[in-house]
């Protein structure tokens, strides 16, 4: 994005964008500011996603944490992915209650694969430059960060957050390649273990297995209410 298309996409009202919500002013005030991205597939949501959340934003001081649904999720091709509405739907009832949390349609509303690169330059151009912007993710994408797409801007334009989940963690050879690799930098999370997956919701909702606990109440009712997952895994 060009300087003048930047300052062109700030300078647009902001009740015009409407993307990123209660955070929409963040940093305006001229203060620093330290913002979360937590992307993903979130087929459901589930406690998990908002413990790691949670935990990052404590562990490094986070103003807020925006949770984004992806579009069409570029690994996730060989399997049906739940409509976008309803995960988007999914996500805003499981943060609701947390007012350091938010949802933003963003990539939603862009269309097409969802890549990191495209998402970050958003934030960037909306965001003023004493907002932070904190990617965060597991320890086993982050192993593979320097071949993502564009991965040099990537490094450019957020600092990550690689959250260690149970049963992977980097070694300190897969941590020096990532920092010879580009000029990444990368924090290192050890979060409160939970070992829950969107796919093990997703097997258990069509096994009619209690999710209850799994993830919130507000998204079980959900599920069950739409009928999702239950005509069999993909």
């Amino acid at each position: 994005m060009t300087a003048n298309a930047k300052v062109a996409f700030q300078n647009e009202p902001r009740t015009s964008i409407n993307l990123f919500g209660r955070f929409d002013d963040l940093g305006h005030h001229g203060l620093p500011a330290r913002l979360g991205i937590m992307g993903g597939t979130f087929d459901p949501i589930h406690i998990g996603h908002l413990a790691c959340a949670e935990q990052a934003r404590e562990a490094f001081n986070l103003d807020a944490v925006i949770f984004i649904p992806t579009n069409i999720p570029v690994f996730k091709q060989d399997r049906k992915v739940t409509s976008a509405a309803d995960r988007l739907e999914m996500c805003k009832l499981a943060v609701e209650s947390n007012p350091a949390f938010d949802v933003s349609a963003l990539e939603i509303e862009r269309g097409g694969e969802t890549y990191a690169v495209d998402t970050l330059r958003e934030l960037r151009a909306f965001y003023p430059e004493n907002v932070e912007l904190f990617f965060i993710t597991g320890a086993d994408a982050v192993a593979h960060i320097t071949r993502w797409k564009e991965s040099s801007e990537v490094a450019h334009l957020a600092q990550f957050i690689a959250v260690t989940r149970p049963g992977f963690s980097l070694t300190a050879e897969k941590k020096e390649e990532i920092e010879q690799g580009g000029l990444f930098k990368v924090h290192y999370l050890e979060a409160t273990s939970l070992a829950i997956s969107s796919s093990d919701l997703r097997e258990r909702v069509s096994k009619s297995k209690s999710i209850r606990y799994l993830t919130m109440q507000r998204v079980r009712d959900y599920i069950l209410t739409k009928g999702l997952y239950q005509e069999g895994v993909e």
